[in-house]
């Protein structure tokens, strides 16, 4: 019952980041449309820049809409872990996405400076305006669902950079409309850049991590093995492996060398081990049970 009741919990959360990521679709396109128009109209080459960044982060928010879909395929036969790992898939996609973005900032900025353009300042500023509350508008709706899962979480990442662009935008074009400082505009977006840059390689490194089947970064593999050590019955631990499937499902899997027991009296054992992998966030164990068949073998198998 417990189990049934997780898994319904499960899918209303996904439900709602699908909704929720098909808004934040829509508003990208949008915001870019007008941008685009906005740009045309006002001359301004880094107005139809961020038309341009909204453009690829509503592809790139689509991504993420589409991996979610995926999924929450069921198992078969062919995929018996089912599809979980094509949201690690998409993140690791934006996250390039994201870094490319911040290459492209960082060249239009240095072009920017040693070509001031001429541009439209209020039409700049209004359309800036708009995109920034779409924007926002955007980050609030994945705001929570970013702390819980790393797909939505660089399409957060996206959203932000986009208001924070959007606002230098607005901040650049008040200032070449007082002061005529060109050079505002640059500026704000090497910032941004930087930015983006940071937070996309911390996505790239965690994802990479998972596809490469790592143990994740916060687990001391050493550690788990000394606690397990400890059960009563329990002589060795070795052949171990920790990985993840997706943010959610950590697997793990060691042959255990037990004193001479019952098989029946394994279950202890293995009830035991699976309560101590909790507190480490494992939820997957696969424990094969030994007597003195693996003497001398170290815990990670070369």
């Amino acid at each position: 019952m417990s189990e049934h009741h997780h898994h319904e919990q499960l899918n209303k959360i996904s439900d709602i980041n699908d909704i929720k990521l098909f808004l934040v679709i829509i508003l990208n396109f949008g915001i870019s449309f007008f941008e685009i128009i906005g740009g045309i109209l006002s001359g301004s080459v880094s107005l139809f820049s961020d038309a341009m960044h909204n453009f690829s982060d509503g592809l790139s928010v689509l991504i993420s809409y589409i991996a979610i879909k995926i999924q929450n395929k069921k198992n078969d036969e062919k995929r018996t872990f089912g599809y979980k790992r094509s949201g690690i898939i998409s993140a690791f996609i934006n996250s390039l996405i994201l870094i490319f973005i911040s290459l492209f900032l960082f060249k239009e900025a240095y072009e920017r400076f040693l070509h001031p353009a001429n541009i439209n300042s209020s039409i700049i500023i209004s359309v800036a305006f708009l995109a920034t509350i779409a924007n926002f508008l955007g980050v609030l709706l994945l705001h929570k669902g970013s702390r819980e899962n790393m797909n939505i979480k660089s399409s957060y990442l996206h959203l932000l950079g986009d208001t924070l662009s959007s606002i230098g935008v607005i901040i650049a074009g008040i200032l070449i409309f007082l002061f005529h400082k060109n050079w505002v505009d640059p500026f704000i977006a090497v910032l941004i850049g930087m930015y983006i840059l940071k937070e996309s390689f911390d996505i790239l490194k965690n994802s990479t991590n998972i596809l490469f089947e790592g143990v994740p970064n916060n687990i001391d593999i050493y550690k788990i093995v000394e606690e397990i050590k400890k059960i009563d019955g329990v002589i060795d631990v070795h052949h171990v492996h920790i990985w993840c499937l997706n943010e959610d499902n950590i697997n793990f899997e060691a042959h255990v060398d037990v004193e001479d027991v019952l098989i029946s009296h394994t279950k202890k054992i293995i009830d035991e081990i699976e309560e101590k992998l909790k507190r480490f966030g494992i939820n997957h164990v696969t424990i094969q049970f030994e007597h003195n068949f693996c003497v001398g073998v170290g815990v990670i198998k070369n």
